[in-house]
């Protein structure tokens, strides 16, 4: 029998028409945020960066990489957080970049949208680092040019096995040279340059008795003056 306060109690549940709640384990929200979405009836818009960059000589891609990038975040219903222009002349020059590394570290930032992986990346190694250290942060990455999109699981997957191609080809590549190597070693085939140098021998020799000046020959004969110079000294050895 139910005692008399647990009486008391149903009915005042069932008087005020309250609903009993249901146990569900800990009762907390499962976050299933990735790279800035939220899962649920309201979503948060993914936050872009967009870089472009351009060499000093080729700066008319840069209304190219721009529209490319905006018209790609409108697609995919992002927001642009953060927009990039860098000119520069040398591979290595990406100051500008550092500055939206540094908002995807704030957490400014979801994703970094590019046009090409050449105008992000100074070389391999640095293409490797930065994409592991957006990938550490949570923060994703795409190239329009090669179709790259590491903000899926499918696109890492893709990006993954891309490397493991590139590092295959690589590898054949680097055999079939050196076997090439071999097979020419073997058929007594000489490598490396000519002596180019070498086969003017006869006619620096004769300009130089014309009374031409060892400049005058190499000029004439489109060959280094120590290139003269070593071919005239050679002669006069004993």
């Amino acid at each position: 029998m139910l005692s008399h306060g647990r009486k008391r109690f149903i009915a005042a549940i069932a008087k005020s028409n309250l609903k009993m709640p249901t146990n569900r384990g800990s009762g907390k929200a499962v976050s299933r945020r990735v790279f800035g979405h939220g899962v649920g009836t309201k979503k948060t818009p993914c936050r872009a960066g967009l870089y472009a960059r351009v060499s000093t000589h080729d700066q008319q891609t840069l209304p190219l990489q721009h529209r490319a990038m905006r018209d790609y975040a409108a697609t995919r219903g992002w927001t642009i957080a953060v927009e990039i222009k860098e000119i520069g002349s040398g591979a290595s020059v990406r100051e500008l970049r550092q500055k939206l590394m540094e908002a995807a570290r704030r957490r400014d930032i979801d994703v970094v949208v590019v046009w090409r992986l050449d105008r992000w990346g100074r070389s391999m190694a640095d293409l490797v680092t930065t994409l592991q250290e957006l990938r550490d942060l949570g923060v994703g990455f795409v190239s329009l040019t090669e179709a790259l999109d590491l903000t899926t699981p499918t696109g890492r997957a893709m990006a993954g096995l891309r490397a493991v191609f590139a590092e295959f080809e690589h590898e054949i590549l680097r055999e079939r040279v050196r076997m090439g190597l071999v097979h020419a070693r073997q058929n007594g085939k000489r490598l490396g340059r000519p002596p180019t140098a070498a086969l003017n021998a006869k006619q620096v020799r004769q300009l130089f008795h014309a009374g031409i000046s060892k400049a005058g020959i190499a000029r004439k004969l489109q060959i280094g003056r120590t290139s003269v110079r070593r071919i005239l000294k050679a002669r006069n050895r004993p």
